[in-house]
Order: structure tokens, then C-alpha cells, then sequence
């Protein structure tokens, strides 16, 4: 691809790069096989080895060389959004989308009895990467948009997944029966992943949540998008359409509502949420338009589609999220492109609140948000639009900083991988984990 000037007034053309200085693309693979033609969508990391959702199934690649990545192993099997976790010898698969079974050979239900359809978890044994093996699905209600891996507490060896679904529909759907102000969580034990089963179903709103509504153009929590776990500090984070909440995990099978917080004026639907590694801070993001729309332009301004900064204050259960400010990336995008606030992790920066972030074809930013008032970008990385007359969805689903690299999961160019080199952050290139899933956030400083 052609590389253009860093102009933020200027959109690059079809198949052109901008970017800052600091930031470059060292590698792309292009999908293939069975997943040619299907969307991208999550990662999970693990060793030298990256796991990469697809509505298909997910890929298997070789990232022992992140500059020379290769294919390792692609698993056919279909289902939406196919977001994935990994933990030692396990892989979970979450399906968001009825199918005529739980097996890899399915089919997308629309004759089949609402109690023969299937949506939910398929767990994977990983224990040789190159051929993974299927172990047991797991049937959630409204399936699993997205999941959260929480390991078990000193003593308890299970893993615990969140499952984060909901309905847009405002009716009851076969799987999916209204009110559906709960999740589903699933208890793995590890030495016998095949008795995983869910363990609870708690009711996160019992008075119903944000009612939302078309007047303010807010969507109705029937559910949550995105949950991120900080296990370490006992707490997650939802994003659940309407409201912003913050959860007490201690007793990982039974999360408490510590407080909610909702955004009247500008915030449409709250989708995912990363704090920062103190733990003081959550950002929230708005995924308005349902990543569908072009929204990094004048019209939408810079408000409305983007991250907001809540500073955790108080302790215990009188801890509070107090709005700090507003960041969206400060180039325009054509009309053609659909752009909004995506997924996201930290860089492992010790003394700074620093992230990499995915916005479709707004592509990847590099921010800092230590000053929650007065967040600033500080790379970016973009294709330019998929066709120069006519709206086509793309870009980058995720992107996550791992040992040194940022991976980004492009719905239909593939696998990018970009290196960053700035003195802001060149110390984070020191850090290294063996295992990596963006909703379950480590202490980097244990890394």
C-alpha cells in the first residue's frame, strides 16, 4: 500500500496507509480458506500463538516472528460473532446466533423448533495448538455476544465465563425471552472442562435498566454488550447497552451492582469498557450506529460515537464513576467508511494510562488518558476507505498490544500487525505474559 502524509483533514484513498511517524505496518495476512469471505472479529493470546475469531470459526496463528506471522490452523466452524478466550490447555468459542446444533457442522436456524436451536459456548482443548479438539458446548440464553474468562479465586480451580448477550428486537425471540436483564455464568472446572455448566443467572437490573428509547436515540438495556474483569482487584466492568457499571467479583459466581452510571446526551450504546492498571479509571465506549455507520465526521461531532473517561472515586460499596471527558480520534473519515469507538487494551507503560484501540475504518489510535480531563492521541495507524463510492463495512474489529506489538484483527483485510516505536512508550516493549485476553485485564506490573 501507498503511504500518505499524516493529514488529518485528508482521508487517505482506497488501498493508501496514513500514519504518524512512531507507528508502522510490519506485517498483513490476508484471510483465507473458509474464512475468505466471513468478518473478523475478536483475539485471544497465548504463548507465541494467536487465536483469531471469525464468524466461520477462528485461525490459528504462528506469531513467533510477529513480523513474519504465518497460519498455523483454521477451525471451521460457523457462528456469529465467534469471540474467543483462552486459558492454559482450554479455548471458548461464543456463538451469537441460532444454529440447528451445537456442533462445527451447523447450519443458521430458521425452521427449527425454538428448543432444538442452539446458541452459547463451545470449549476447545488447545493442548497442541496446530489441531484443536472439541470438547463440549454450553447453551446460554440469547447466546454469548461477547464473554469474559474470570479465573477462579485462591483455591478454586475453575475458570468462570461471563457471558454478555442481549435484544435489540424489544420481543421476545425463541433463546431470547424479555426481560433479559441478566448473564449467564459458566463454571469450568479445569482438571474436567467437560462438567462445565451455568452455575448462575443473576439479574443485574431488576428495576429494568435505562428504558432508552428513539427520542434520544439510546438503545434499552435488555442485557449487556461487554463485561472486562480485573480480577485481581475483585472487580469488572460492564458496558450493558444503557448503563455504565461498575461490579464487586469477590464471589466470582455472583456479581454485586456497585453503581451504574448512564450518559443522557451523548452516548447511544455502551459497548466495552478497559480500565486503567491502577484501577482508578474505566473507559467506556459507545459503539453508536452498531459499527455500521459513518460517524467520524462533523455532523456526529467529537462527542457522540467515542471513548469516555470515568474516574473511580470513593471505596468499597460507595465507590462512584465521575465523567472526566471525551476522546475520539481527531481525523475525518469519508462517508463511505463506517467509524466508532471499538475494542481496545493497554500498553503495559508502568507511571502512564496509555491504550491502543481498533475503530473500524478510523482505524487503530494510540492515546494516553493519564490526565482523565485531557486525553491526547499520540499515534494512528489507517487504511483508507474500502471503495471510494459506495458505504462497504471493514476495518480493524480489534487491536491489542501484545509482547511488544499490536495485533489487529481486520474484518476483511486480515491480520495486521504494527509496530510502535516512541519514547512514550518504548518501555512497555520490555513486558511480556504468557497468556492474554483483553476482557480479563492483569496487573501488567506482574508481567
Amino acid at each position: 500500500m501507498a503511504q500518505t502524509p499524516a493529514d488529518p483533514g485528508t482521508p487517505p484513498g482506497v488501498d493508501e496507509v496514513a500514519s504518524t511517524p512512531n507507528i508502522k505496518q510490519v506485517a498483513n495476512l490476508p484471510k483465507t480458506g473458509p474464512f475468505a469471505n466471513s468478518t473478523n472479529s475478536d483475539w485471544a493470546f497465548q504463548g507465541h500463538y494467536a487465536f483469531g475469531g471469525n464468524y466461520n470459526g477462528f485461525t490459528v496463528y504462528d506469531i513467533a516472528n510477529p513480523k513474519a506471522p504465518v497460519v498455523a490452523a483454521q477451525v471451521l466452524c460457523p457462528g456469529s460473532q465467534n469471540d474467543v478466550s483462552v486459558t492454559g490447555n482450554l479455548l471458548f468459542l461464543g456463538t451469537d446466533s441460532q444454529r440447528t446444533n451445537d456442533s462445527c457442522d451447523n447450519a443458521a436456524s430458521t425452521t427449527a423448533a425454538p428448543g432444538d436451536r442452539w446458541e452459547g459456548i463451545k470449549i476447545f482443548d488447545i493442548s497442541d495448538p496446530l489441531t484443536p479438539r472439541y470438547l463440549k458446548s454450553i447453551k446460554t440464553d440469547c447466546g454469548s455476544h461477547t464473554q469474559t474468562l474470570v479465573p477462579g479465586k485462591a483455591g478454586d480451580s475453575s475458570a468462570y465465563i461471563y457471558v454478555s448477550s442481549y435484544n435489540l428486537a424489544a420481543a421476545d425471540l425463541p433463546n431470547c425471552a424479555l426481560p433479559h436483564d441478566k448473564i449467564s455464568i459458566i463454571r469450568v472446572p479445569l482438571k474436567d472442562p467437560a462438567a462445565a455448566a451455568v452455575v448462575a443467572t443473576p439479574v443485574l437490573f431488576p428495576d429494568g435498566g435505562h428504558p432508552g428509547g428513539p427520542a434520544d436515540g439510546q438503545q434499552p438495556t435488555t442485557g449487556c454488550h461487554d463485561i472486562t474483569a480485573y480480577p485481581e482487584k475483585d472487580l469488572a466492568a460492564g458496558a450493558c447497552m444503557g448503563d455504565g457499571v461498575l461490579f464487586d467479583i469477590s464471589v466470582r459466581s455472583a456479581p454485586r451492582v456497585i453503581t451504574t452510571v448512564r450518559d443522557t446526551v451523548n452516548f447511544s450504546f455502551w459497548h466495552s469498557a478497559t480500565f486503567n492498571n491502577s484501577a482508578n479509571k474505566v473507559i467506556f465506549t459507545d459503539e453508536l450506529g452498531g459499527g455500521g455507520m459513518a460517524t467520524c465526521n462533523p455532523e456526529i461531532g467529537p462527542n457522540r460515537g467515542a471513548d469516555a473517561i470515568y474516574d473511580i472515586v470513593g471505596r468499597g460499596d460507595n465507590r462512584k464513576l465521575e465523567f472526566r471527558s471525551y476522546f475520539k480520534i481527531p481525523r475525518l473519515n469519508t462517508e463511505f467508511e463506517n467509524c466508532v469507538a471499538h475494542n481496545g487494551s493497554l500498553i503495559p507503560m508502568p507511571g502512564r494510562d496509555i491504550m491502543v484501540q481498533a475503530w473500524y475504518q478510523g482505524g487503530i489510535s494510540v492515546w494516553d488518558f493519564t490526565d482523565s480531563r485531557s486525553p491526547k492521541e499520540i499515534a494512528y495507524w489507517e487504511r483508507g476507505p474500502l471503495s471510494a463510492t459506495q458505504f462497504v463495512g471493514g476495518g480493524s474489529w480489534s487491536a491489542y498490544w501484545y509482547n511488544g506489538f499490536i495485533y489487529s484483527n481486520d474484518m476483511v483485510k486480515g491480520m495486521d500487525v504494527l509496530e510502535l516505536k516512541d519514547i512514550r512508550t518504548n518501555l512497555a516493549r520490555r513486558a511480556h505474559t504468557d497468556e492474554f485476553n483483553a476482557q480479563s485485564q492483569d496487573n501488567y506490573r506482574h508481567w
